[in-house]
């Protein structure tokens, strides 16, 4: 399953990139996927992409696990483009059929909408893969904090999102298994129409939420065993340090927007 999904993976390292402090990279990743809706053009665009490109090399990690972080989302991508290469006009005209056009801007617009898709989920995939889930969790409570003046339930929410994040390649590998089995008793998900494919991932749900249910009592029961009572008076066992690479990090990305626009056409 580790070929089918990598998003929510951690894999270990000594990079730069593994070294940042979590906050400052989940700051750099929300603000990248931010500054990327100023490229419009081709020299933005290819700006974006060298960027995103040195930031994998500089992770040292294998750039065949981000591709593969793509291939869940390609049809969403695909079809995303397809409605903007259809229904986009504007520019030279290659064909037309009654509501639906390809143009030359439609063709234009979907090839951007493609960059995007792929940088942002390239970004995304870098932050999951060079931060450990309870690193992540720890920075967006820190970063949550101040939302506990109007009693926002910071921890509950972070502690959520990290449980979400670290179950989800679980949940993955589960059906994996499920889907094993089902081919051992002579299951076929790859044959008949899409009627029928739909109709053989329905025995899968069943017992993949079983799982997930006593998945969830074990984790709970386990919590409260060991004397979980929420976020009030809790203390850090994990201690953040915010150090002056990582202050540099966030001084890159602001040069990365100025750069941006001034690219822009």
């Amino acid at each position: 399953m580790m070929n089918k999904l990598i998003f929510g993976r951690y894999m270990p390292g000594d990079s730069l990139i593994h070294r940042l402090d979590p906050r400052a990279k989940l700051l750099a990743s929300f603000y990248f996927i931010g500054i990327i809706f100023l490229a419009n053009n081709w020299q933005t665009y290819a700006l974006l992409a060298v960027f995103t490109l040195l930031s994998v090399f500089l992770s040292k990690v294998d750039i065949k696990f981000f591709i593969r972080g793509i291939r869940p989302l390609i049809w969403l991508i695909l079809f995303t483009v397809a409605l903007q290469v259809l229904f986009t006009s504007g520019g030279d005209t290659y064909w037309s059929w009654g509501v639906f056009n390809i143009t030359e801007f439609g063709v234009m617009n979907g090839l951007f909408i493609f960059c995007r898709f792929v940088l942002i989920i390239f970004m995304s995939t870098l932050l999951t893969l060079t931060t450990p889930p309870l690193e992540l969790s720890d920075a967006i409570e820190y970063l949550l904090r101040p939302l506990k003046v109007v009693r926002f339930p910071v921890h509950e929410i972070s502690l959520m999102l990290s449980i979400a994040l670290r179950f989800v390649p679980t949940l993955m590998d589960e059906t994996e298994k499920i889907m094993n089995a089902q081919r051992a008793r002579g299951v076929d998900f790859g044959e008949g129409s899409l009627v029928q494919k739909m109709k053989a991932v329905i025995p899968l749900l069943i017992p993949l939420f079983v799982s997930s249910f006593n998945r969830a009592e074990d984790l709970a029961t386990a919590m409260e065993a060991r004397g979980y009572q929420g976020g009030d008076g809790r203390t850090k066992y994990r201690i953040l340090h915010w150090h002056n690479r990582d202050t540099i990090i966030l001084i890159v990305f602001v040069l990365l927007t100025i750069a941006l626009v001034f690219l822009r056409s």
